[in-house]
């Protein structure tokens, strides 16, 4: 069940993990209003359903936090989020809220989900580290990251339901990676292809008729045609070539998601235009390749190749 966890805002997220630790822990997992929480997002007194097994559950009272980022492919040993050294950190600034709950007895198990990829040894030198600064057994810590939340959330699926999201309803969300390697390797190479004809690559309807079917406006769709068409035999001769035959698989991978992404969300925009701008900004504000100014254009023109040559959008009959 995949969510664009980094374009939930804190709320939503916080308000899933507590939907989440309701199977896991019990039905009066409590959350907290949004405010200075005092190292707390959510809480559960008793014992707990699942966690961390039936046949030994976590008994007394646990504090869930939740730690939302929208930053994209982030992971927890970054050094913005646990260091060793630092205490300005995510988890830093955490520590001392944690350590008064415990010496205060408001806390016996601690738990702490983030939408950041958390990898074996980061696991085991978090937990630990946590363990030791704040005076609890290491077994009554849990980290939860993206890999887990996506284990739990097939295993509940009801819990996106309960907490009012749905993957086809979230933000339209494209991976970025296969593209920025397609954008660099023809950024790589563009200048040694000189092919500028203006033949529509493939049998297709009329771009007027493509325009029309999927609601782009006339404007939009000139001022595209005007700055991009010469670029599609570009592109289509690039991604034919037989050495770049595992650039073509990278290009057909990103169509494949873009278009199912498309057809999930089209009924959210009035237009195509709307579709294909909010495509531009999730790129560039996500990958730091496509945003360099040299590979704006260029990312631009790989959309619109895209769209001109009917991989994505609606096509009609020819």
């Amino acid at each position: 069940m995949k969510f664009a966890y980094e374009d939930l805002s804190d709320g939503q997220f916080e308000n899933l993990i507590v939907f989440l630790c309701q199977p896991l822990l019990g039905f009066s997992v409590q959350g907290f209003a949004k405010g200075p929480d005092g190292g707390r997002d959510a809480k559960f007194v008793g014992t707990a359903e699942l966690h961390p097994s039936k046949a030994a559950p976590w008994v007394g009272t646990t504090i869930i936090q939740a730690k939302h980022t929208n930053g994209y492919n982030r992971n927890f040993s970054e050094a913005d989020f646990f260091s060793t050294t630092a205490s300005n950190t995510v988890l830093g600034k955490e520590i001392p809220r944690i350590k008064k709950l415990r010496e205060n007895k408001q806390l016996d198990h601690y738990m702490l989900f983030a939408n950041r990829r958390l990898a074996g040894n980061a696991e085991s030198d978090i937990r630990e580290y946590i363990a030791a600064q704040c005076g609890i057994p290491a077994s009554s810590i849990y980290l939860c990251g993206l890999e887990q939340l996506e284990v739990w959330l097939k295993t509940f699926p009801d819990v996106a339901a309960k907490a009012d999201l749905d993957p086809v309803d979230s933000p339209l969300i494209v991976s970025p990676d296969d593209l920025a390697e397609v954008v660099q390797a023809l950024a790589r190479q563009k200048d040694g292809v000189s092919a500028l004809l203006d033949d529509p690559p493939t049998l297709r309807v009329t771009y007027e008729k493509k325009n029309a079917l999927n609601n782009m406006s006339a404007e939009y769709a000139k001022a595209q045609r005007k700055k991009y068409l010469k670029e599609t035999v570009q592109i289509r001769g690039f991604l034919a070539a037989p050495e770049n035959l595992e650039l073509l698989r990278m290009y057909e991978s990103v169509v494949d998601e873009f278009q199912l992404k498309i057809i999930a969300k089209r009924k959210d925009y009035q237009t195509f235009d709307d579709v294909m701008e909010y495509l531009v900004d999730l790129l560039f504000s996500r990958d730091p390749v496509l945003r360099q100014h040299a590979h704006k254009r260029l990312t631009r023109a790989v959309l619109f190749y895209m769209y001109w040559n009917c991989d994505i959008g609606e096509v009609g009959d020819a």
